[in-house]
């Protein structure tokens, strides 16, 4: 029997397979769908977490404290060098640094109207790059330009950043110890689902093995409705992703907008998050069923 000739026993096995026993197969589309859905919502979320903290990343900003009376020349070096690298740099005077307070303290600021002379000390406020963003990298800046000349102290908020830093590593892998949970739970549900389908058509089995027929070829035509199943799974995983993105995600977006997390259709969701999910329902519906049949096969 050639290729196509097998291909063609294969799916037409498979098909009637479905439609004759559609029940098992409902429950485990159900399963897959119910599953992937949890899956692809968890990615949704992941996302946008993962802009919220690259946004408030872009927060990050370094003070420089200089010494009073430092020479303009040494500044200027400073300020080069730190361009250099990709930093934006922005001297801020003390009597900008007062005036700015003083707009910030409103009705408040009478109290620095009396002061002789200027309390605050002049100042570097560095926007630091992508590069730098990292607590360590942070650090390692600080400790360097504590070693300069003009400098007095750094200020890079070393604790927020800290903090920042261990909510995208506890999130990360955080979400990959659910996916595998979800994953091995899905498989398993799936795997004793379609062992139902594959006993009710013991008798087929049985007759194909006195035939002559190897194991590969009775796995064939299951392995086809598993895949068939993790597709039509993630169908509707995406059906009611889709729903939850279109009606429910847009008065979320607006409830914190002030927290600049990003629109669904542009960032939370594409054509490659929906490639990978069609292509964990295959994987996830090729898996159980293998594991169920090959089960079947050995008793």
């Amino acid at each position: 029997m050639g290729g196509v000739a097998k291909a063609e026993v294969f799916w037409r096995s498979a098909l009637q397979g479905i439609r004759h026993q559609p029940f098992p197969h409902v429950v485990a589309v159900l399963t897959l769908g119910i599953a992937l859905f949890t899956l692809g919502l968890g990615r949704a979320g992941s996302l946008a977490v993962e802009h919220l903290l690259r946004s408030l990343g872009t927060e990050v900003q370094v003070t420089v404290w200089l010494r009073p009376g430092a020479p303009q020349a040494d500044v200027d070096v400073l300020s080069a060098a730190l361009r250099g690298r990709g930093f934006g740099v922005q001297l801020v005077t003390p009597r900008a640094a007062v005036e700015r307070l003083t707009r910030e303290l409103g009705p408040a600021a009478d109290a620095l109207r009396g002061l002789a002379s200027e309390p605050l000390p002049p100042s570097l406020e560095l926007q630091v790059p992508p590069a730098w963003r990292d607590p360590a990298a942070l650090r390692q800046l600080a400790d360097e330009l504590q070693r300069q000349a003009p400098v007095t102290a750094v200020d890079w908020g070393e604790a927020a950043v800290e903090r920042l830093g261990a909510l995208a590593r506890a999130l990360r892998w955080g979400g990959l110890f659910a996916f595998a949970i979800l994953l091995c739970a899905t498989v398993v549900v799936v795997s004793a689902t379609l062992q139902l389908a594959i006993y009710a058509r013991r008798e087929e089995v049985e007759i194909q093995k006195l035939v002559g027929a190897t194991d590969r070829f009775v796995r064939a035509p299951f392995l086809i409705e598993g895949l068939l199943q993790g597709m039509a799974g993630a169908a509707l995983a995406l059906v009611g992703l889709a729903a939850v993105l279109h009606w429910v995600a847009p008065p979320l977006e607006t409830l914190f907008a002030f927290l600049r997390v990003p629109s669904p259709a542009a960032a939370l969701w594409g054509l490659r998050s929906t490639l990978e999910l069609l292509g964990v329902g295959a994987l996830l519906g090729l898996l159980g069923s293998f594991l169920a049949v090959s089960r079947a096969l050995r008793a």
